[in-house]
């Protein structure tokens, strides 16, 4: 029942931030905007979506396979639209719930796979602040935005405190602390899962590669990400400048792991975009266009995970031989 209310409070919020976009804009050009919008950019942006997501499934292969666990590429890409799919339409089990239980009923290895998606998230949002980081020092530095600085403060702020919280928890001292506390009698039952995903950690401390590897390949698909709203600006015009997507990006991507809305950051975008875009002279009317195409881009990218979920809801894909 908490949990039913949690997403009712989140979905209201969604609708409340879009209403206050609407509120603060004209809404009619918005409308022209997306009306003139050229079709062509806007399907290879799904195009470069898709391969993001299927870059970010490498990603997951990667820390996958550092764990030992071994799953064929198709079988995490259809975890991963699976996952999205859940994000996007069925905010209550959540995405990255879903394609770790989906990951967990294939392999038997519950841990593990929970263990490889709270990684696979941290690398992403590192990588994202890494490039935020790098493009605030060009439109600093080069471009001479001083009044920008602050947004250089906030990236290299976030990208600190995501490495330092990777860092503390691949701890070995801290796991074995945090072991003390399954000693006692009424959270023993507890200590075998515990000690099964302190192990899964545990197997990432002694994969620097796996994680570095893993670090490139998501900045790979940042740059997939990146494009897809260049291309939806070019698609009306073309005001949104590349060096400031990469900027700006990564920190709208940060305000969507905070679990306020739903749908894909539906509500965030349409009140971030402006905002952060706004920054740089984007005109609003153009900043919360390009965000509701890049709602659509999300929603439509997402589908294929509906289809695939439904498909293999009556079977276990066991039969499948691990590459």
């Amino acid at each position: 029942m908490r949990e039913r209310l949690f997403t009712v409070l989140k979905i209201l919020f969604s609708l409340a931030l879009v209403a206050l976009a609407f509120i603060l804009v004209d809404i009619r050009r918005v409308a022209a905007q997306l009306a003139n919008a050229r079709p062509g950019y806007f399907v290879l942006a799904l195009v470069f979506y898709l391969i993001a997501i299927a870059v970010n499934g490498a990603k997951w292969q990667v820390l996958l396979r550092a764990q030992g666990i071994r799953v064929p590429y198709r079988a995490v890409l259809r975890f991963m639209f699976v996952g999205f799919f859940f994000n996007n339409f069925l905010p209550m089990l959540g995405g990255d719930v879903m394609r770790g239980f989906s990951l967990a009923r294939y392999t038997d290895r519950t841990a593990g796979a929970a263990v490889s998606v709270v990684v696979d998230r941290i690398i992403g949002l590192i990588a994202y602040m890494s490039s935020a980081v790098l493009a605030a020092f060009i439109t600093v530095i080069l471009l001479r935005r001083q009044d920008l600085q602050w947004l250089e403060g906030v990236a290299l702020a976030a990208f600190s405190a995501l490495a330092l919280g990777l860092a503390v928890l691949l701890s070995r001292r801290l796991r074995m602390l945090i072991s003390r506390v399954f000693a006692w009698r009424w959270l023993n039952p507890l200590a075998g899962t515990w000690k099964r995903v302190s192990d899964a950690f545990n197997a990432y401390r002694f994969r620097a590669d796996a994680l570095a590897l893993a670090f490139l390949v998501a900045l790979l698909g940042i740059l997939f990400t990146t494009l897809v709203n260049w291309l939806l600006s070019q698609s009306m015009g073309g005001l949104m400048w590349l060096p400031y997507i990469f900027l700006l990006n990564p920190l709208i991507a940060l305000l969507q792991t905070v679990p306020i809305s739903v749908g894909g950051g539906l509500g965030v975008n349409q009140a971030a975009y402006p905002f952060f875009f706004g920054l740089v002279g984007v005109p609003v009317d153009h900043a919360v266009a390009v965000s509701l195409l890049m709602q659509a881009v999300v929603f439509l990218g997402s589908l294929p995970g509906g289809f695939l979920w439904f498909q293999g809801r009556a079977r276990r894909p066991a039969h499948e031989t691990a590459k």
